[in-house]
C-alpha cells in the first residue's frame, strides 16, 4: 500500500465514524418515542437490500455470495449481531451516547482475550497485561460498589461481548467463507430475523419519525459503504486505530444534542481503554 492509498483510508476511516456516529444519534432520538425492534426491522430491510445489490454486482451474483459451507454459523452471527444491534440502541436510551460508547469501546480488548479460546490464537503476556489494565478502564467507568452505580451500564458490557463474538465468528467463517459471503448473510439473516420480531411491535410514526428513520437507513448503508471503501483502499492495521475516533464524534452529539455530560471518570477510563487497544493493535501489528 502506497502511503497516498494509506492517508485516504484514515480519512475515509475518520468519515466511516462520523456517519456511525450519526446513525447512533438517530437511534438514540427514535428509540425515545418507538420500539427498538420496529427501528431494527426498517433499518436491516434497508441494509438487506444494500448487500443484495452489492452481492448482485459482484462475480457470480447473489447465488454466489449466498454459497457457503458453514450455513448454521452464518446465520448464528448474523442473528447475534442483529440482538446486538437492539440492546446497544437500549443502551443508548437509558445510558446516553457518552457513557454508552465508553463502556462499548472496550469489545476490541474482548476480542484479544477472546481469540486464544475461540480461535486458537496465542496471546502474549504483554496484550494480555493490556487487557487488563483496559478492564480497569472500564471498572473506573462502571464503578461498582458505589451509590451512582447503575446495573443499566451491564447493557453496553454485553452489547461489547456480543460484538466481539460476532468479530471473532466472522474470522472463522472466513477460513472457508469469503468476506461477501459473510456479508450477504449478516445482511439477509438479520432482516428475515428483526422482521420476525419487529413485525409485532410495528407502530405509526408522524412524518417527522419517518424522515429520521429514512436517514438512518441510509447513514447505516453509506457507512458500510465507506467502511468497505477503506478497507479496500488500506490495509485493516493502518485505519483500525482511528475507529476510536467515533467516540470523540459521538461525545460531540451527546453533548451537543442531547445535553449528555461527561463524568470525570468515564473520561478517565475511556481514555485508559483506547490506550490499551490502541496497544493491543499495535501488538497484533508487529506480530503480523
Amino acid at each position: 500500500m502506497t502511503e497516498q492509498n494509506t492517508r485516504l483510508g484514515i480519512l475515509l476511516m475518520i468519515t466511516t465514524t462520523i456517519v456511525f456516529a450519526v446513525q447512533d444519534g438517530i437511534s438514540r432520538h427514535l428509540a425515545a418515542d418507538y420500539p427498538v425492534p420496529m427501528i431494527v426491522m426498517v433499518r436491516y430491510w434497508f441494509f438487506a437490500i444494500f448487500v443484495m445489490v452489492v452481492a448482485s454486482r459482484q462475480a457470480g451474483g447473489i447465488v454466489n455470495a449466498a454459497r457457503t459451507q458453514q450455513p448454521f454459523l452464518q446465520i448464528f452471527r448474523g442473528a447475534l449481531l442483529a440482538a446486538q444491534i437492539c440492546i446497544v440502541i437500549v443502551a443508548f436510551d437509558r445510558l446516553g451516547l457518552v457513557e454508552t460508547h465508553a463502556i462499548f469501546v472496550c469489545a476490541p480488548l474482548l476480542v484479544a482475550a477472546l481469540s486464544g479460546p475461540i480461535l486458537g490464537e496465542s496471546v502474549g503476556w504483554l496484550r494480555w497485561s493490556a487487557i487488563g489494565v483496559g478492564f480497569i478502564g472500564v471498572l473506573i467507568i462502571l464503578r461498582p460498589g458505589y451509590g451512582v452505580f447503575s446495573p443499566d451500564a451491564l447493557i453496553p458490557l454485553t452489547a461489547a461481548l456480543m460484538f466481539a463474538t460476532y468479530v471473532l465468528l466472522t474470522r472463522f467463517v472466513s477460513r472457508r467463507d469469503s468476506s461477501a459471503t459473510s456479508f450477504f448473510w449478516t445482511g439477509v439473516t438479520g432482516g428475515v430475523l428483526m422482521t420476525m420480531v419487529g413485525i409485532w411491535t410495528w407502530t405509526p410514526m408522524s412524518p417527522t419519525a419517518s424522515i429520521w428513520l429514512a436517514c438512518l437507513c441510509v447513514t447505516g448503508a453509506l457507512g458500510h459503504y465507506l467502511l468497505i471503501r477503506t478497507y479496500e483502499i488500506a490495509e485493516a492495521s493502518a485505519v483500525q486505530p482511528f475507529t476510536y475516533f467515533q467516540l470523540v464524534f459521538v461525545a460531540i452529539i451527546g453533548m451537543s444534542v442531547f445535553d449528555e455530560t461527561v463524568e470525570i471518570n468515564v473520561a478517565i477510563g475511556a481514555v485508559i481503554v483506547i490506550a490499551a487497544g490502541l496497544f493491543t493493535l499495535w501488538r497484533e501489528r508487529r506480530k503480523g
